[in-house]
C-alpha cells in the first residue's frame, strides 16, 4: 500500500512509524486484492489538537477515517481504527453482494447477449420438473398456510371454497418481509 503523508509537522520516530507500518499493513491485507491501493494521510494542527485524516479508495467508495488527538499518534490511530471499521463492513457488503449462494464454487452463468459477444455459447435454460406426491384433497387458506413449512418458499394447493366451482388452483407464496401473496388461478 502507499501512503501519502501532507502537513506532518515532523519526521516520526523510528518505532512508531514502524506502529503506523503496521496497522496500513492490516488494513492492506484486507483491502489488496485488485491491485495497490494508495492512502493518503492529511495532519492537521489545531491549537493544542493534531487531527488526522486518512483517506483510501475501495471499490467505487470512499472511505474516510478521522481522529484528534494532543498526540499525533494517538490521533492516527484513532483515524486507522475508523477507517479499518469501515473497510470491514464494506467488504463484507461487497461479500455479500457478489458472491454464489448456492455454494457449488462454479462460476456464474454467462447471459446469452454477453455470451455471444465473447465467443462462448451460452448455456442452456434448465427445467426443474417438481411431481406431484399424490393427489391431496382440497384446502383452505389457513391449512396452506400451515403447511407450509419455514424451508418452503411457497405451496400449491386446490382452494376447498372455489374448488366446488371448478376453479380452485391456488398458490401462497411467501415474501421476503415475511408477509404472504396469494394467487389464485
Amino acid at each position: 500500500m502507499k501512503i501519502t503523508y501532507r502537513g506532518m509537522p515532523h519526521v516520526l520516530p523510528t518505532k512508531v512509524q514502524q506502529k503506523l507500518d503496521g496497522k496500513f499493513a492490516k488494513i492492506a491485507k484486507l483491502l489488496d486484492g485488485r491491485g495497490e491501493r494508495e492512502a493518503h494521510v492529511m495532519v492537521t494542527q489545531e491549537r493544542r489538537m493534531c487531527c488526522a485524516e486518512v483517506t483510501l479508495q475501495f471499490h467505487d467508495h470512499k472511505l474516510v477515517g478521522k481522529g484528534s488527538d494532543a498526540d499525533l499518534f494517538t490521533a492516527l490511530s484513532v483515524a486507522l481504527e475508523k477507517l479499518d471499521a469501515q473497510a470491514v463492513k464494506q467488504r463484507a457488503k461487497w461479500r455479500a453482494t457478489h458472491r454464489r449462494t448456492d455454494g457449488s464454487g462454479r462460476p456464474p452463468e454467462i447471459p446469452a447477449e454477453a455470451a455471444k459477444s465473447s465467443g462462448k455459447e451460452a448455456p442452456s435454460k434448465r427445467v426443474f420438473r417438481v411431481n406431484g406426491q399424490r393427489r391431496r384433497k382440497p384446502m383452505t387458506l389457513d391449512e396452506a398456510m400451515l403447511e407450509m413449512d419455514t424451508d418452503r418458499d411457497y405451496v400449491v394447493y386446490r382452494d376447498a371454497d372455489r374448488n366446488r366451482t371448478g376453479e380452485g388452483v391456488s398458490i401462497l407464496v411467501r415474501r421476503r418481509d415475511g408477509h404472504f401473496d396469494l394467487i389464485e388461478a
